[in-house]
C-alpha cells in the first residue's frame, strides 16, 4: 500500500503527498541541509533551515522563497482524530506544592520568559530545600506566593501564559 502524507504549507495549503510521487522527484543531496530538485524538467533548490522532528514541522527555503511545512501520516491524523497529540509540547499552566513548607527564595518574576528546568523558588520541606524548576518554555502569567509564606499541599504557586 502507498503511504499518503498530508502537507500545510504556510498555515494556508493542505495537500496529499503519495509516496509514490515522491520516488519519482529527481533529488540529489548536495549537504547535510540542501538539496537539488529536478521535477518536470525543472531545476529547484531547496535548504532545511529549521526542523522540528517531533511536531514535523519544517522551514524550507526553495528558490529563495521560504516556506513552513507541517508533515503528518496516517497515524498523525487518526491519532489527532481520536482527540490525542504527538510530538506537542507540554500544556501545563499551573505550578502547585509538591508537599506543605516553606517559601525560602523566588528567582523568576511575573512576565518573565523561562526556559523548561529553570529554576523558579526553592520550597523547605521537612528540613530539605526542594528546588521547583519550570516544567516548559513559557511566559511567567503570575506568582501567587511572597518569600516567608508558608504554603500547603497543592497550593498555588505559580501560573504560566
Amino acid at each position: 500500500m502507498d503511504a499518503v502524507f498530508k502537507a500545510k504549507v504556510n498555515d494556508s495549503y493542505e495537500f496529499e503527498i503519495k509516496e509514490v510521487t515522491l520516488e519519482q522527484l529527481d533529488i540529489l543531496k548536495t549537504s547535510n541541509s540542501t538539496f537539488h530538485i529536478l521535477q518536470e524538467h525543472k531545476s529547484y533548490q531547496a535548504e532545511i533551515t529549521k526542523a522540528n522532528f517531533y511536531a514535523k514541522t519544517y522551514c524550507v527555503n526553495i528558490n529563495n522563497a521560504v516556506y513552513e511545512v507541517v508533515i503528518h501520516n496516517v497515524l498523525d491524523i487518526r491519532i489527532r482524530d481520536m482527540g490525542f497529540t504527538t510530538g506537542s509540547t507540554k500544556h501545563i499552566y499551573t505550578i502547585k506544592a509538591p508537599m506543605p513548607g516553606l517559601i525560602l527564595n523566588i528567582s523568576a518574576n511575573a512576565g518573565e520568559t523561562v526556559k523548561e528546568n529553570a529554576p523558579l523558588l526553592v520550597l523547605e520541606a521537612m528540613k530539605m530545600e526542594n528546588s521547583i524548576v519550570a516544567p516548559r518554555d513559557g511566559i511567567i502569567k503570575s506568582i501567587e506566593v511572597n518569600v516567608g509564606d508558608a504554603v500547603d499541599k497543592n497550593q498555588l504557586l505559580i501560573t504560566f501564559e
